[in-house]
């Protein structure tokens, strides 16, 4: 199988407790074909002496002062080369083999342009605590609001993706540079699942930017969300305007009677909409019998 490059990103500042443990998880996927980049923001604690533990084995890394968690990740990818990419916070890790399962995915599907695995969530301890249900995503879910959670850690993109969004982040982003991001993906190409475990968040006891501005990242991504609904193309919107009438006829049914007849009356309408402007990809399974991964 021929491999594609793949660029990770690690941005990274202070993040020595768990810094290590985050390169590990990259370089002992022993990837042949992997450009790992770490950007560290002018860290005063141990992480350029981690960094330096492995700098042999990395394409770039550079400690100095940046301007954010998403001019760093921003650096990053303008060094990078590969033709699909990620990046991993400095306290996350992929699970065992993920990069190959990444790899043959692309390699299989050319429909393909970005990829979700099952989100997981490791604890302090690197132990693996929680698995997500699998879920298939559309835009739609967005638009509704219904954002919680496209798990960065488990996404990797192609750089032909990348380039028709300017191969930019929104740096006036300050909490949810990655939803903005995944909006605009949107624009152009359905997200594909996998059942496979890709990567994970640590979560952990004190101090974790994501989970301390949980409300700010939300109030930032319902802002996001509104401007991007603004200029979607006329009949999109019509068709979402349509569906939240549809639903919330059907859950504003004055009894269970009036429910059960509002339902019969909407919901095909409102699958109907979904399936011809908001489309769901098939999801992508291991499939036991071929030991290979198929679309289903």
């Amino acid at each position: 199988m021929n491999l594609p490059k793949i660029s990770i990103i690690t941005p990274n500042y202070n993040g020595g407790e768990f810094l290590e443990e985050t390169i590990v998880s990259i370089l002992s996927q022993n990837y042949p074909n992997l450009e790992y980049i770490i950007i560290d923001g002018g860290s005063t604690d141990n992480s350029v002496e981690i960094i330096k533990k492995y700098e042999s084995q990395l394409a770039f890394w550079v400690s100095e002062p940046d301007k954010g968690l998403y001019d760093a990740i921003q650096k990053g990818f303008d060094k990078s080369t590969g033709e699909i990419m990620a990046w991993l916070n400095s306290d996350d890790m992929y699970h065992k083999n993920a990069l190959f399962t990444v790899a043959e995915i692309f390699n299989n599907f050319e429909q393909v342009q970005w990829l979700q695995g099952i989100p997981t969530t490791f604890d302090e301890k690197g132990r693996t605590v929680d698995v997500v249900p699998y879920k298939r995503w559309s835009k739609l879910d967005y638009y509704l609001g219904k954002f919680e959670w496209i798990q960065q850690e488990s996404t990797f993109w192609t750089r032909k993706l990348w380039e028709k969004e300017n191969s930019k982040i929104d740096l006036e982003m300050k909490y949810a540079g990655d939803l903005d991001l995944w909006l605009r993906f949107f624009r152009h190409e359905q997200l594909y699942t996998t059942t496979a475990l890709l990567g994970g968040f640590r979560q952990r006891s004190a101090n974790q930017l994501s989970l301390n501005f949980i409300d700010e990242y939300i109030i930032e991504a319902k802002n996001k969300i509104s401007l991007e609904i603004n200029n979607i193309p006329n009949n999109e919107r019509e068709a979402l305007s349509d569906i939240k009438n549809f639903t919330e006829k059907i859950n504003t049914s004055s009894n269970r009677i009036s429910y059960y007849l509002n339902k019969r009356k909407y919901s095909k309408k409102i699958e109907h909409l979904k399936s011809k402007y908001f489309p769901v990809p098939p999801r992508i399974s291991f499939d036991r019998l071929e030991q290979k991964f198929k679309i289903q």
